[in-house]
């Protein structure tokens, strides 16, 4: 679809959204921010393993829609471009090494998934396999190969998961060779990013939606501020630079644990951050912040947290939305069954060639 005629579907889903789940008569919508890049922008993804009809050759691509049949891929449009050679290279390692895919059907094999990442502004590649077992032969010795090989390859690793599970990444992870993360530059400041750490898949949108998230706060330096889904820290410490203190909340301790050591390495001192439930960590807060940041899952707010919110009265709140729906049904029980006024919603295209919308709104009391 053009990408133009793409744009405006994604501004009316939300504008629709706002009107008939939100019941904002006029809502206020800023025009969709735009990709500079609609293709060649993810800094992420995950490839199922199979194989061929012949029962040798190693397949990795995606999913046929609706179905479990696998469409063998050398490169995709929307990926970084860098992860094509790869793709295409590593996938015929797999297959030399002979190490036994995984069969999901039968529970049987071992190598589930094929997992890259990249650094978009320093350049630094991740290579991750995911696998029931790391009982592999010349497993080491293949990573170590990796690395030399792949100009920016700076980590290889193996996520183990035996699970009968359709999650593609289990709890453990190892590092075959190289560094256990790459390192981004996001806002002017360093983050570490490891195999499973969430982190939006367009690097540039992201960074140009925190950038009218505090153009439009108007931060003078004395606010408190608590960042609600905090995850590694990618909303926190931009904005920890413009404010007195920040506390910041996720339920992933591993996020939490890399949302402390992003603040280490920035010499970011005026942050906390705590692991546990949103909704139970915010009833525990009894001081009200000057401004609430939300970036929810796509399910939105929990009841209690909105009861919270309510409770806690912050004089101002950013939310991003993954889910038009969940954004515009949270946005009811703010504006029209609380007190807040909606100042603005701007959408924002962190998904071309797709159908989801993501869209930031900012309230006040």
């Amino acid at each position: 679809v053009d990408y133009k005629t793409q744009l405006a579907e994604k501004q009316d889903q939300i504008l629709q959204a706002l009107i008939r789940i939100g019941k904002i008569s006029s809502p206020s919508i800023k025009d969709i921010l735009a990709a500079s890049n609609a293709l060649a922008y993810r800094n992420k993804v995950s490839y199922p393993l199979g194989l061929g009809a012949d029962g040798g050759s190693v397949k990795a691509g995606y999913f046929q829609k609706g179905t479990h049949k696998l469409i063998n891929l050398n490169q995709c449009p929307t990926q970084d471009q860098q992860f094509n050679l790869l793709l295409k290279e590593i996938k015929q390692d797999i297959q030399s090494a002979e190490w036994p895919i995984y069969d999901e059907t039968k529970h049987e094999g071992a190598l589930r998934h094929l997992s890259f990442r990249i650094a978009r502004r320093t350049g630094q590649l991740m290579m991750t396999l995911v696998s029931t077992t790391i009982d592999l032969p010349n497993l080491h010795f293949l990573a170590e190969q990796w690395l030399e090989r792949y100009e920016g390859l700076v980590s290889v690793n193996i996520n183990i998961n035996p699970d009968k599970t359709n999650r593609i990444f289990g709890s453990k992870t190892k590092v075959l060779a190289g560094q256990p993360h790459i390192k981004e530059t996001f806002q002017g400041l360093s983050y570490l990013i490891k195999p499973n750490t969430f982190f939006q898949v367009f690097t540039e949108q992201a960074e140009a939606i925190v950038t009218v998230m505090l153009d439009a706060l108007e931060l003078s330096g004395t606010e408190s501020v608590i960042d609600a889904y905090c995850g590694v820290g990618t909303l926190s410490l931009p904005v920890a630079k413009k404010v007195e203190s920040v506390l910041g909340i996720e339920v992933q301790t591993d996020s939490i644990r890399q949302a402390k050591e992003n603040a280490r390495i920035n010499q970011i001192r005026n942050t906390r951050f705590k692991a546990g439930k949103v909704e139970d960590l915010l009833n525990e807060i009894h001081l009200s912040p000057d401004v609430l940041l939300l970036d929810p899952p796509r399910k939105g707010c929990d009841a209690s947290v909105i009861e919270s919110i309510q409770r806690l009265r912050p004089g101002k709140i950013m939310y991003l939305s993954c889910n038009p729906a969940t954004l515009a049904r949270d946005l009811n029980l703010l504006v029209n069954e609380g007190p807040y006024q909606l100042n603005w919603v701007q959408p924002v295209d962190f998904f071309p060639q797709t159908a989801h919308s993501e869209a930031l709104a900012f309230l006040e009391l």
